[in-house]
């Protein structure tokens, strides 16, 4: 897998540059900072073999592959070919040389060590480095390498157009068919023509690099990867299944404060070990997560109130809410109302979800649990974890850039892939623990059984990561 950016939607750019700005003086970038930063519409910013951050960033890299490798001899750069940086909270090199064998043994501590005369002894190879530099910390990180023998091109005696060797290209070709195979049948991929099937495997690849580049820089143990939403652009992935609605802070409605908890958080807590969670939901195409959000909570707190655990109806919701967008997105603090307006919420089994926004077929008759009023929780995580364990499942919302690409794991991803302040999609947090030492929050996710850990996804707990303490709420049944 290789590593890189796909497209980032425009405000993340402004975010990106706003931060860049900031670091400037530091990482001394210079008129860099204008320039855009990662993948497209922007790209890697190309470099001279002179630059003075490159030539520190490949002498590590040189002296890492040395410390590594078996060889007697020290082994030097003897050929630059190409190099970039990026600006990932540090500066990121990537560079392509040749490495060849000098004539110094390792054991030596010469000065000058010439390369071997004999092409033969040289014994070159063609390798990739990349390097996580955080000047103002004074650290170096390598995040990748990968080094194959060069391949020298033989000239036959004969009419024929010289051709270079492509063979890892071939060989890297093969593997990314095999997983976009294997990935198409797995999530029963079907695509309308070659061309569709064409332009789904290059966003697949685009896909497998950025997931790399959030595993390579990953603060956490979450694994990212392939998942079902591989072959979806960023974009198709946020109008599809995220909710806009939810970083328009000024759409937001004040909510009474929660009375806080009477005691401290326990060490960890599960809701789903106590009977009032739900199994999880499917919402399908549609960017109902606030739905699935709201209905979670309101299915503990009626547990916790009357000792019955109700699969409740997110497609009410849908159809019958008018102060929110259906499929376009929704708040949380909009659906308690309409809750309370329409009288309550019917089970699943009376109003069954379709994913698609219909004519509202609510009966009050049919009304299997309702809310008195909604309050908004305190900011802290401290404070968030004893209410929630105090008083059940809460209704919470994110920034998922992270979670189209996570399959396991905590997931810690830096905050610039992670604003706080651009939150687009709503869960439900049933519990927190440790695994190993990392502190996370348990988060029920409504993107069906087939993702994540059946369903759920890990986030660490304790840094306000990716916004997660900035919109919390719940139904109140009396």
């Amino acid at each position: 897998m290789e590593v890189g950016f796909g497209g980032r939607p425009v405000i993340l750019w402004l975010a990106l540059a706003a931060a860049a700005a900031a670091l400037g003086s530091v990482l001394g970038l210079g008129e860099d900072l204008d320039r855009p930063l990662f993948g497209p519409p922007g790209s890697p910013i190309r470099l001279q073999a002179g630059d003075p951050g490159l030539v520190k960033a490949l002498g590590f890299a040189e002296d890492h592959y040395n410390r590594g490798s078996n060889a007697m001899h020290l082994r030097k750069v003897s050929r630059f070919i190409s190099a970039s940086k990026q600006l990932v909270k540090g500066i990121r090199y990537t560079i392509t040389v040749e490495v060849s064998n000098t004539q110094c043994k390792k054991s030596t501590m010469l000065r000058t060590c010439d390369f071997y005369p004999e092409a033969q002894k040289l014994k070159t190879e063609l390798c990739m480095f990349e390097v996580w530099d955080i000047p103002w910390q004074g650290t170096s990180t390598l995040l990748k390498q990968k080094c194959q023998p060069k391949v020298e091109r033989q000239v036959e005696e004969t009419n024929k157009v010289e051709v270079s060797s492509t063979s890892q290209p071939l060989e890297e070709s093969v593997e990314l068919l095999g997983q976009f195979k294997e990935f198409m049948v797995k999530y029963n991929k079907m695509y309308s023509s070659q061309e569709e099937a064409d332009r789904r495997l290059r966003v697949f690849h685009e896909n497998l690099k950025t997931a790399e580049k959030l595993q390579s820089l990953d603060q956490g143990s979450a694994e990212y990867g392939v998942t079902k939403f591989s072959d979806l652009t960023e974009e198709e992935f946020r109008s599809t299944y995220l909710n806009p609605l939810l970083s328009q802070w000024t759409l937001h409605r004040p909510m009474k404060p929660a009375t806080p908890a009477q005691g401290p958080a326990p060490a960890s807590w599960d809701w789903r070990e106590h009977g009032a969670v739900s199994s999880v939901k499917n919402q399908g195409m549609c960017g109902s997560c606030w739905a699935f959000s709201v209905t979670g909570n309101i299915e503990g707190q009626w547990f916790l109130k009357n000792g019955t655990l109700l699969s409740l109806s997110e497609q009410e919701l849908v159809d019958c809410d008018g102060l929110d967008q259906a499929c376009k997105g929704g708040l949380p603090t909009n659906a308690y109302e309409a809750i309370e307006k329409l009288g309550g919420l019917e089970t699943e089994a009376d109003y069954s979800y379709t994913g698609k926004k219909q004519s509202c077929d609510f009966a009050t008759k049919k009304v299997a649990a309702y809310i008195n009023s909604s309050v908004e929780l305190p900011k802290d995580e401290k404070d968030i974890a004893a209410w929630l364990a105090e008083n059940g499942p809460v209704s919470v919302a994110l920034n998922a850039f992270a979670m189209q690409f996570y399959r396991k794991g905590v997931s810690h991803p830096l905050k610039i892939f992670c604003n706080p302040w651009m939150i687009d999609h709503a869960v439900l947090m049933v519990g927190y623990g440790e695994r190993k030492g990392t502190p996370f929050w348990a988060i029920k996710n409504s993107w069906g059984e087939d993702y994540g850990e059946q369903g759920y996804y890990y986030l660490y707990k304790g840094s306000n990561a990716c916004g997660i303490n900035k919109m919390c709420s719940s139904a109140v049944v009396n």
